[in-house]
């Protein structure tokens, strides 16, 4: 056997990238992160959303409790006006306020492995359409809420389709800091969704009115130009087709007819559409209108809008992301499906510091008991270590998928991580009893013996995880999802290392 075999440096290697991927050492950084902040105070202080605040005034922040308490110094006298200096981690900026800036931070993450709603808090509801949809009509609606949800200048929001055994589909949303009344008030209503000229309605969401939305067709949506604005940024401008009814085109050429090409903007109105979302304006920047469209009732009109960013690529993904955003919001008003909340939940943060806590007691407790059943059966430490460094190192690389896939981790996700570890400690019982017994065998014969064997229980588990995770609900996926990485990564990855250290052990 040579000296580095290249299991071990396999084993080696995908350790390495788990940790990467996992980030323990975010855990020492220090400051809050901005996770929502108005238009109008970002466009004045340059501060954006995910910015990491690192000290207000000379004062350092390292925790939320540092951010408010300075805060509620800074402003304890309402009527004078304080003069702030923000310190991110990538910039300053100065500005003067006699209000409290409407800034909404969290505390920043520990790693990269993401907590769901069990754990760190929330609500969640399990809703049904009230008819049948299609796949289609189904992501389509998902696209919708998430974007309504999101008008609202929520967080940490997550809209996904679920089904359970019998087919039936669900939408799944969760919203993390929220109460389940507030997320049942966000998801209850249908959605009215209005275009208005100069405060006028001019048309409404819906097939009333709005018949057809160009989306994913080069022909009648897409970017058409990009140009640059300074040294560093561009913008990029889009352009997409919607299609109104006779009766929102008659509308529209009313209002139109009664405006004047703007001076400052040849060849558009000097009024622009903007749209509203259950009375809340969605883009305050407004759409152009075309002075072709002038007292026209046209049936087919075209939307257009822009995308500013740093360099041409990031200013093209950021117009395809607005305009895919506005084809949502026209598109909201067009499925008037009536939804039916069947589950609503509260997750309480405390319930998920105390299940973190308790895990963490469990696999320790798990590890013990392991190590000792094992030492009494075996009598050598170095099988010991060697079954509890290979089940620790599972638990990184399910981690590292896991952060590395954005996948997160719930309490049936955690649940399936015991059961990985319980299938892991087995084959490698196995792998030791095939190394110490049949000793007329050789010893690659003897660990393929072994193998044989894993392999078999391997895809038993296998195929009885696959169902769940195609056809199964949210939870089950969860659970699904981590016993099939875990045991895969442990088959093709730890087992194999492992059986090469028992058999250096067994033959020392």
């Amino acid at each position: 056997m040579t000296k580095f075999n290249w299991k071990i440096i396999l084993l080696i290697v995908f350790l390495v990238a788990a940790i990467i991927a996992i980030a323990p050492w975010k855990y020492f950084d220090e400051g809050v992160q901005i996770s929502y902040i108005p238009k109008e105070l970002s466009e004045e202080t340059g501060l954006v959303k995910g910015d990491i605040i690192l000290s207000i005034n000379d004062n350092q922040i390292k925790n939320l409790d540092d951010y408010y308490s300075t805060f509620n110094e800074l402003f304890e006298d309402t009527s004078q006006e304080v003069r702030l200096t923000i310190k991110t981690k990538d910039k300053e900026t100065i500005f003067k306020t006699k209000e409290k800036p409407e800034i909404t931070v969290k505390k920043l993450e520990t790693s990269n492995i993401k907590a769901g709603l069990d754990l760190r808090g929330g609500s969640r509801a399990l809703v049904k359409p009230e008819k049948k949809l299609t796949n289609s009509e189904m992501d389509t609606l998902i696209g919708v809420t998430q974007r309504r949800l999101n008008v609202y200048g929520l967080t940490d929001v997550k809209v996904k389709k679920v089904s359970d055994l019998l087919g039936n589909n669900y939408m799944l949303v969760e919203l993390a800091g929220a109460t389940p009344e507030e997320l049942e008030n966000l998801i209850a209503k249908q959605g009215k969704f209005e275009a208005k000229i100069k405060n006028e309605t001019v048309f409404f969401g819906g097939k009333k009115d709005i018949v057809y939305v160009c989306k994913d067709d080069a022909t009648c949506a897409g970017i058409r130009a990009c140009n640059k604005i300074n040294e560093e940024e561009y913008a990029c401008r889009f352009e997409f087709r919607i299609d109104l009814s006779t009766d929102a085109a008659k509308k529209h050429a009313e209002v139109t007819g009664r405006l004047e090409e703007d001076p400052e903007n040849p060849g558009y109105l000097d009024e622009k559409l903007y749209l509203y979302l259950d009375d809340k304006l969605v883009d305050e920047d407004g759409l152009f209108i075309s002075v072709d469209l002038k007292g026209k009732e046209a049936t087919s009109i075209l939307i257009s809008g822009s995308g500013t960013g740093v360099g041409e690529a990031g200013a093209f993904k950021n117009a395809e992301g607005e305009m895919k955003r506005l084809q949502t919001i026209l598109i909201t008003g067009s499925l008037p499906f009536k939804l039916k909340i069947e589950k609503l939940d509260t997750i309480s943060p405390l319930l998920g510091k105390e299940f973190t806590k308790n895990i963490l007691w469990t696999i320790l407790a798990t590890i013990l008991v392991v190590a000792i059943v094992v030492f009494i059966r075996y009598r050598k430490i170095k099988l010991v270590l060697s079954i509890i460094g290979t089940m620790l190192s599972e638990i990184i690389l399910i981690l590292g998928a896991a952060s590395a896939i954005g996948w997160n981790l719930d309490l049936v996700s955690i649940a399936g991580i015991i059961a990985v570890i319980g299938t892991g400690v087995d084959d490698q019982i196995v792998i030791v009893d095939s190394a110490k017994s049949a000793k007329f065998y050789g010893w690659k014969e003897r660990i393929k013996r072994a193998f044989f064997i894993i392999f078999g229980a391997y895809a038993t588990t296998l195929f009885a995880m696959l169902p769940l995770w195609w056809a199964g609900s949210g939870l089950l996926k969860g659970f699904a999802l981590t016993t099939i990485l875990g045991i895969t990564l442990g088959v093709f990855i730890t087992r194999p290392a492992f059986g090469v250290v028992v058999s250096k052990i067994i033959k020392d």
